[in-house]
């Protein structure tokens, strides 16, 4: 019999299956990581459909070269910033003994898959405005398929970088 009454209470057997299978250890960790992989891959995939579109004439790309410049040059003075402040926090967090060196440790790979996130979302983010230009040249619809794909990429890489990070 599936079904069971205890205290007025109706539970099954095979959703007390399930729910020991699917809470499971292992089982986690499959989601976890599989999700973070599947979350990476569609990433790379839309990165790559995004690069393979054309970049405009001479004219729209010594542009985008310039603000690609312009770009790399901002983040990397903010990344240096930033990592300064994350390992003064970092030795902060782990001399905290309620909190110690391995909360420390998961708050430094945090910020450096964050940072990595970050630093290629905004790389392909200024890439793809060029191609969105370029393809409003054929219509908004194509525009805003390009558009949309290279803000995906930065929220992709996002939770697939902190879904490995939380792992």
């Amino acid at each position: 019999m599936l079904l069971k009454k205890n205290n007025n209470c109706y539970t099954t057997e095979v959703l007390l299956f399930f729910y020991s299978f699917f809470m499971s250890d292992a089982y986690a960790y499959v989601i976890i990581f599989g999700g973070a992989l599947a979350a990476l891959i569609y990433g790379v995939i839309l990165i790559t459909s995004i690069l393979r579109l054309p970049t405009g004439d001479k004219k729209m790309r010594d542009i985008a070269d310039a603000i690609q410049e312009g770009a790399k040059a901002f983040l990397n003075r903010q990344y240096s910033t930033v990592a300064v402040v994350a390992v003064i926090l970092c030795l902060v967090i782990g001399f905290i003994p309620q909190l110690g060196w391995l909360t420390a440790a998961a708050f430094l790979v945090g910020s450096v898959l964050s940072a990595i996130a970050g630093y290629i979302g905004m790389n392909i983010s200024v890439r793809a405005n060029i191609r969105t230009t370029e393809a409003a040249k054929k219509g908004i619809d194509r525009a805003l398929s390009v558009a949309v794909k290279g803000g995906n990429i930065t929220g992709m890489l996002v939770v697939g970088l902190a879904l490995f990070g939380v792992a």
